[in-house]
């Protein structure tokens, strides 16, 4: 089978995220990584160094810094591009297929800022109400 024949079979299954062999449960599971969504955040203002990324998205290690990038790198949601310069230069960028996730990330960040203060108030009752 060809690739274009490949991807209009693919176009033609339907995925169910609930199904725990659903491939499309991967993508959820890597859309909800609080380390995706921040780099997310960073790279959607242009192309950015590791050094850059890693400086803006605090408490992240250089080590799961790499992982997630190769991840979304494979996934098709970042490009890495090396410089052919002394010493070499990396710069990592949203493809278009990144871009796409965008609207809804920033979505799910505007809810989650607009409402952690009632959250943490909901968690401060109910851990006194169930203090013992």
């Amino acid at each position: 089978m060809d690739t274009k024949a490949e991807s209009t079979a693919a176009a033609a299954v339907t995925f169910d995220v609930l199904n725990l062999d659903c491939p499309s449960r991967v993508v959820m599971q890597r859309i909800g990584d609080k380390w995706t969504t921040l780099v997310f955040q960073v790279l959607k203002h242009g192309p950015c160094r590791f050094s850059e990324i890693r400086t803006a998205v605090q408490g992240v290690t250089p080590k799961v810094l790499t992982q997630t990038l190769r991840t979304l790198e494979r996934d098709g949601l970042i490009t890495r591009h090396i410089f052919a310069e002394v010493p070499p230069r990396v710069e990592y960028a949203l493809t278009p297929l990144g871009q796409t996730l965008l609207e809804p990330l920033d979505a799910v960040r505007d809810w989650a800022e607009d409402n952690v203060a009632a959250i943490l108030e909901a968690r401060d009752a109910y851990d006194d109400a169930n203090d013992h």
